[in-house]
């Protein structure tokens, strides 16, 4: 392996789509590992889907598990009235998740380790949020920013904190999966560079390959669960700022 951890997170173009104004629309690793993602998702709901059993299969019990946990999900922190979110919790949820598990398998691509990816799905949220919440609620979604029970004497301060709060969710909850996700994949790759490395070296050198080789093995496992709980916080947050446009005020 590379001894650069940097370099999986290039994006490289694969061909040429066209030109606007001027600028190159190109379909890159990216682009095709995003596509790869969704082709996952869709074979398994599709799978799962299809000649249902009242016995399930691994693939049918694999798709029912992935729709009751993000409807739980739902349920649990927005009501029952959030069910209505639910393509979108469960698109999100179940597309940040294959692209993580994904980029674990050695020389693939990790979609969420660039920040424009959890940005642009970040903004799709909070952007949900903020239409929904008014479309539904009228001025009265502005309560958000009015928590009840504070003193008047620090209510304007409180609010000025409410609204910079709202605005940065985006930031939060983009920065947190990607630099999650970079982390964790240059870690990954160092320790594994190290095993290479000390590998080349021979039979004393295969010695002292044993330590970073075991570190490898255990942060493997880590990013493996780091996959889904990533997938999980992004979902969930959602949930939860979902439940501000459905329910507005504290």
């Amino acid at each position: 392996m590379a001894a650069d951890p940097i370099h999986q997170f290039q994006i490289t173009k694969l061909f040429t789509i066209g030109h606007i104004g001027g600028q190159e629309i190109a379909f890159t690793n990216s682009s095709a590992y995003m596509f790869g993602a969704v082709a996952l998702i869709s074979l398994l709901m599709i799978g799962g889907s299809a000649g249902r059993q009242l016995v399930p299969g691994r693939i049918q019990s694999m798709a029912e598990l992935s729709y009751e946990f993000v409807a739980n999900t739902i349920r649990s922190t927005a009501g029952s009235e959030g069910m209505k979110f639910f393509p979108l919790v469960f698109s999100l949820f179940m597309f940040i998740m294959v692209s993580n598990l994904v980029g674990i398998i050695p020389y693939t691509f990790t979609i969420s380790s660039h920040l424009i990816v959890t940005a642009a799905l970040a903004l799709l949220v909070f952007f949900t949020v903020l239409f929904y919440g008014l479309y539904k609620n009228g001025l009265k979604f502005f309560k958000i920013f009015v928590p009840s029970g504070v003193p008047i004497y620090i209510l304007p301060l409180v609010v000025f904190i409410e609204i910079i709060s709202f605005f940065l969710r985006p930031v939060s909850h983009s920065v947190r999966l990607f630099a999650n996700m970079l982390a964790g994949h240059i870690a990954l790759k160092v320790f594994a560079s190290f095993v290479a490395m000390l590998g080349a070296l021979g039979i004393l050198g295969w010695a002292g390959a044993v330590l970073p080789l075991g570190l490898t093995m255990a942060l493997t496992a880590l990013e493996l669960l780091v996959a889904f709980l990533q997938a999980y916080v992004f979902a969930i947050l959602t949930c939860i700022y979902l439940n501000d446009a459905i329910h507005p005020g504290h």
